[in-house]
């Protein structure tokens, strides 16, 4: 995948913004850093968007910066020289198309049927955009569609909210999704900065879905861990599970290693609902990962751990 849509996908969520002036866009953009979301679709809708955008690069070279509802050739050519690094229409317009895609640029076409699509896809489009989302059908459309459209990428917009994006985030040709729940209008002409910081947080935590999976316990034999399990199981009115290298307790709750494993008393899964996001994500919080310990099945990365022990246990992340 292009580095650009790369970072894209790792980042999720992707604010759409129409600025209401230029002195908005850096305090609202160093606010979205600030909450995890170091990325906004900046929308041609309003009069000082290519000015914003060139500030935005100048001043916070580390924010990823799209250009949204870019309707003629114009605007794209005043977008990228401003420092946007794609394009996004909300509809497919293959002359505008072709314009990007021959100045190197990327092109994210606003779509909704699958000719639509199968045109922008043919013209060399890594990503679409799927406008309105749910207006459209949302995540199941896409899934109809996908079924005959296996290479097909699409960054989702209109109606995706908190209660939604996972929804989309969970289908993997899906991704990104954009929105403004995060970073609502009157937010930002109250000047709500650390709200908004706040609510990226919050957004970036949801999409993420860290929860307990299992705690892993080192024996050092056979006997020792099936005594630890059946005491567990008794104390719990647990079932226990003997497994090859380990033993079950509960619904996976507990796993009982018949030899020390990883980490010295043992080790604590920790669930997301993506891999790559995690630890994009949690890698800007300052967690360290062991990047060798990635594990990848059938081109998806399902788990990892963290570089560093907490208080005698490996910390990995696994795939829901």
């Amino acid at each position: 995948m292009n580095p650009v849509l790369q970072r894209v996908y790792e980042i999720g969520i992707i604010p759409v913004i129409a600025f209401n002036s230029v002195d908005e866009a850096i305090p609202l953009c160093k606010a979205l850093m600030d909450g995890g979301l170091p990325a906004a679709e900046v929308t041609f809708r309003t009069a000082c968007a290519e000015e914003c955008i060139k500030k935005i690069h100048e001043e916070l070279p580390d924010m990823l910066l799209g250009a949204g509802t870019v309707l003629t050739c114009d605007q794209a050519d005043r977008a990228l020289a401003a420092g946007a690094s794609f394009i996004v229409a909300p509809g497919y317009d293959p002359n505008v198309n072709a314009h990007v895609i021959a100045k190197g640029g990327l092109m994210m076409p606003g779509t909704a049927s699958a000719g639509e699509m199968q045109q922008a896809m043919n013209q060399g489009c890594e990503v679409l955009k799927f406008f309105p989302a749910e207006a459209n059908g949302g995540v199941g459309m896409l899934k109809n569609i996908g079924a005959a459209l296996k290479s097909a990428k699409w960054m989702c917009t209109g109606g995706v909210n908190a209660k939604n994006v996972n929804d989309y985030l969970g289908y993997d040709q899906i991704i990104a999704v954009g929105g403004t729940w995060m970073c609502k209008s009157d937010k930002i002409k109250a000047g709500a900065w650390d709200e908004i910081t706040a609510m990226c947080k919050e957004a970036v935590d949801v999409m993420l879905g860290l929860e307990l999976g299992h705690i892993g316990i080192n024996c050092a034999d056979d006997t020792e861990a099936m005594k630890t399990a059946e005491t567990l199981g008794a104390l719990l009115s647990m079932a226990v599970k003997p497994g090859n290298s380990s033993i079950f307790v509960g619904n996976k709750e507990f796993e009982i290693m018949k030899k020390p494993g990883r980490g010295t008393h043992g080790h604590i899964a920790i669930k997301c609902n993506n891999i790559d996001r995690a630890v994009y994500h949690l890698s800007r919080r300052g967690v360290k990962f062991d990047m060798d310990s990635m594990v990848n099945k059938n081109g998806k990365n399902t788990a990892i751990y963290l570089a560093d022990e907490v208080a005698g246990f490996a910390i990995h992340l696994v795939q829901k």
